[in-house]
């Protein structure tokens, strides 16, 4: 579960009062060329995924010292770099200098003009490397966004903290942590277009360079909305995916939020990396102090941290911590409902999903939460949820069944009430799903379905 004071909670509040017809209450300059999206989203979709991972894709944006990497999984690396520029570290105060490169996507118009952007990336990026992910939307009116940072990122924590960047803002639109949200949905301004700029940053005079495999966002405009319409249960399936409870890891490594309910999603995130058949090494865990139980939770946690959050609760970092494992693809999007889920579940994909909700309204959680992270690894013959719930006393407590109807209100709503009838948000179906680089054919139908293949 995410810390009571969340941005997610701030953003709440700060969008309440706003809410009404608009969208969800959370969170490329005009006239250039349109470009395809992955899959054209349905006429009645609320959704638009757009991602950039093959050879050709990578080609086609505007580089300034990158280029395209053919191979089994094609990427963008640095070539001969731009240009040096120093860094200061907010959260060490250390400044370095560094050498970049660039790559800017071509303009991306949404079949769904958008009340929110959630960036996602996949990458490696060695030791003495760092990614920035920037974001600019183009307004329903011919303006345009500022560009947003939406995550300073690398695959470890000694070059650089990994950060998201607070207080950007023009008056019309807010980067929450992880998520570029309009400030008044309600009064019907959209975003209908966006680019995404990488910097490929290295230590100077040397080879090393970072190499990004996907990158890409999804916009939506999910109404406001307390419920949703029911859906008929579909086949029944269950896959076999590791336990792990968040809780027994409570009060370890403070400077990683301490562990327990901040850890929903790291531990979401390491169960599913598990299921595809990846994992820390030995090496990998050393770190972690000896007797500890579950040493890769902590990790995961560690590598997801977000410095200025201040937990491990960004939504893309844990994506991106999943694609640093070999051959993983892994992305942040949103799903319009349980039968998308079934879909994935039938196709052998788990969904990491994130909800909110009181201690009655999902009857055996035994707990409610302004927000967490678990995971649904499958249907009962009666379309009951099956899931990993990490807010376990234990292991072996972790499987839970949650009742259908119960469950698919509180994942998909985008309004709620609090314990004190304050009206706070939802999620709206977002979700997180990882997959491996060589997918079934099955698995890729239902991926290229949602648009994310």
């Amino acid at each position: 579960m995410t810390r009571p004071t969340s941005r997610r909670t701030v953003l709440t509040a700060a969008l309440a009062a706003a809410a009404g017809a608009g969208a969800v209450a959370s969170a490329g300059p005009a006239g250039a060329a349109p470009t395809r999206t992955s899959s054209a989203p349905s006429a009645d979709s609320l959704v638009d995924n757009r991602f950039w991972s093959t050879y050709t894709e990578w080609r086609c944006g505007s580089s300034a010292g990158t280029r395209a990497v053919a191979g089994r999984r094609a990427g963008l690396e640095i070539s001969a770099p731009a240009g040096r520029t120093d860094y200061t570290d907010p959260h060490t105060g250390t400044t370095s200098t560094w050498e970049y490169a660039t790559w800017t996507s071509p303009v991306h118009r949404l079949a769904v003009p958008a009340t929110e952007v959630i960036a996602s990336w996949n990458a490696h990026a060695p030791k003495g490397t760092w990614i920035q992910i920037e974001l600019r939307g183009g307004y329903a009116d011919g303006t345009d966004t500022p560009w947003y940072v939406m995550g300073r990122w690398a695959s470890g924590d000694t070059d650089i903290r990994r950060t998201s960047v607070d207080d950007q803002t023009d008056g019309r639109s807010t980067v929450w942590t992880d998520t570029l949200s309009l400030d008044d949905a309600a009064s019907g301004l959209r975003l209908v277009s966006y680019r995404l700029r990488l910097t490929l940053h290295r230590t100077p005079g040397t080879r090393l360079t970072p190499t990004v495999h996907r990158v890409g966002a999804m916009g939506s405009d999910v109404p406001d909305r307390f419920t949703v319409p029911a859906t008929a249960p579909g086949v029944a399936r269950e896959l076999t995916v590791p336990r792990y409870s968040q809780n027994v890891h409570v009060g370890e490594y403070p400077e990683y939020d301490n562990g327990g309910e901040a850890w929903c999603s790291p531990t979401s995130s390491q169960m599913i990396i598990e299921y595809w058949g990846r994992r820390p090494t030995a090496e990998d865990l050393s770190w972690v102090k000896p007797g500890i139980a579950d040493p890769q939770v902590c990790h995961a946690a560690r590598y997801t941290f977000d410095h200025q959050y201040d937990g491990c609760g960004n939504w893309p970092f844990n994506a991106a911590y999943a694609a640093t494992y070999k051959d993983m693809n892994a992305v942040v999007t949103r799903l319009g409902s349980l039968t998308d889920v079934e879909k994935l579940i039938a196709a052998g994909i788990p969904v990491i999903t994130s909800q909110s909700f009181l201690k009655e309204e999902l009857t055996g959680a035994g707990y409610g939460t302004s927000g967490h992270l678990m995971t649904v690894i499958g249907f009962t013959a009666d379309g009951d949820v099956i899931a990993n719930d990490p807010a376990s006393p234990s292991n072996d407590a972790v499987r839970r069944v949650y009742g259908r109807r119960e469950w698919e209100n509180i994942w998909l709503r985008t309004k709620r009430y609090d314990a004190s009838g304050a009206v706070r948000s939802g999620t709206g179906g977002v979700c997180y799903l990882y997959w491996p680089a060589d997918p079934t054919a099955g698995q890729r139908r239902v991926l290229r379905s949602l648009g994310l293949v």
